[in-house]
């Protein structure tokens, strides 16, 4: 079964053109050529960038020499207003102190011990569907909002003030394009769309009444175990210093940010592929019935084909298209000259699917993880190097236990249309994703 991507552009269109397709979606400005190439250049009056395919420089700029590649502020510009100095933007030693305080956040047993609330998330999202049609993208979008909520502050969803925040995050969504015109002009200053820019007040107002309760919480000696007491109570190793208030509210306000967005675009995106792959969605179901029998946390062991239908999912549809940094010194690149200040686009989008390194790369085939290892520069859906996301693994344990609560309890059937993605914040189809739900009989067994 052939995933779809979206189309590419013509060749020969203007800069102009090429630059208002680029910031209204990443994904078809580009041209068909670029799921063959090892490397492509392309030229504006400002600057230069060059997207590379080949695994050696791929590797060279996220794992060997990234202090030689910092993150791309063009990219990031638009995402301060909201993000401020979070770890998502900030390069050099900045972002050494921020991870030294964040990692461990991540580390000893964490999975383990929010994995009650990433269950109960998903089963109580399970009990709400109701049979028949459903956009699939907002309903994978609560669900990954409230484990992240769970999680970070141990509220549902249904807390008023974690409702509020995530309404405001869905405006932002909605209302402010990834890449600004400041991506492309020097010097022009990062700017919101009044909608984006009254929505970002508002979750950074919502944040901060959020972190002011857990500081009266820890104060009275019964803050919960979660990551935000993780990251209030953390300090640099180093220095013996944590955050500042307004870096850990750029913390949190990231953490939430790609935290639901990156994981509903996976769960979407994981459901339409198993609803388009019957025979596949039944040995998904099969677990996830064996799994919701007895669910545990070492029980995620025995759900090898959900796990490879996720990493096949991350693999046609990486939440993060393209990732974006820049040549901090004058460097060459297949004998190319790429001078300082160049752009190096590294897109997750093409290395998955290109025809170099995949067979049947448009295909739907999670066998394919069978014998497969994840390859640094093959597959990145959590970038690679010392920059790789924290919550890689918390992202792949809240997509196996989803996916398998859900089929282990719903048939999802396609609703005859076939969605186009596009690349906004992450990647997402431009007009929904439609499917028909409709709940198992418990008593049938239908495995292959």
């Amino acid at each position: 079964m052939s995933a779809p991507k979206p189309a590419a552009r013509a060749d020969g269109v203007s800069l102009w053109r090429y630059l208002k397709l680029f910031r209204q979606d990443i994904l078809s400005a580009q041209p068909d050529k670029l799921y063959r190439a090892k490397m492509a250049e392309f030229r504006t009056p400002f600057f230069r960038s060059f997207l590379i395919n080949q695994p050696d420089l791929v590797q060279q700029v996220l794992v060997e020499e990234p202090e030689r590649f910092p993150k791309s502020a063009r990219v990031t510009a638009g995402l301060r207003p909201l993000l401020g100095q979070s770890v998502f933007v900030t390069n050099g030693e900045t972002w050494k102190r921020q991870r030294r305080i964040i990692d461990p956040a991540f580390s000893g047993g964490r999975l383990k011990q929010i994995f009650p609330e990433i269950l109960r998330a998903a089963k109580e999202a399970s009990t709400r569907l109701a049979d028949g049609p459903f956009d699939v993208e907002p309903f994978m979008s609560r669900i990954a909002a409230d484990v992240i909520f769970r999680t970070m502050f141990s509220r549902s969803i249904d807390d008023v003030l974690a409702a509020k925040t995530y309404a405001a995050f869905q405006t932002y969504q909605r209302s402010q394009p990834v890449l600004t015109p400041a991506a492309f002009v020097p010097g022009l200053p990062a700017r919101l769309r009044r909608k984006a820019r009254l929505a970002a007040e508002d979750i950074r107002q919502s944040l901060r009444a959020l972190i002011e309760a857990r500081r009266d919480e820890m104060a009275a000696g019964h803050a919960p175990d979660d990551l935000v007491t993780k990251l209030m109570s953390g300090v640099d190793p180093e220095t013996g210093q944590g955050f500042s208030d307004e870096e850990l509210l750029d913390q949190i306000a990231i953490f939430i940010l790609a935290g639901h967005e990156t994981s509903a675009s996976t769960l979407a995106w994981a459901l339409w592929l198993l609803a388009d792959a019957p025979n596949w969605a039944e040995r998904v179901a099969g677990e996830g019935r064996d799994f919701a029998a007895a669910p545990s946390f070492a029980a995620l062991s025995k759900l090898p084909v959900t796990r490879n239908v996720v990493q096949e999912t991350l693999r046609l549809y990486p939440p993060v298209p393209m990732m974006v940094r820049e040549a901090a010194e004058d460097q060459v690149f297949r004998k190319r000259e790429v001078r300082a200040g160049s752009q190096i686009v590294i897109s997750p989008w093409h290395i998955h699917r290109h025809e170099a390194h995949w067979d049947d790369a448009d295909d739907f085939r999670p066998d394919r993880w069978e014998d497969l290892r994840p390859r640094e520069a093959h597959y990145l859906p959590f970038s690679a190097g010392p920059r790789i996301c924290p919550g890689a693994g918390f992202a792949m344990t809240e997509a196996v236990v989803v996916i398998a609560t859900l089929m282990g309890a719903h048939v999802f059937r396609m609703d005859g249309s076939r969605p186009t993605p596009v690349a906004h914040l992450t990647v997402r189809s431009r007009d929904g994703i439609r499917l028909i739900a409709s709940r198992r009989n418990q008593t049938s067994s239908c495995r292959d």
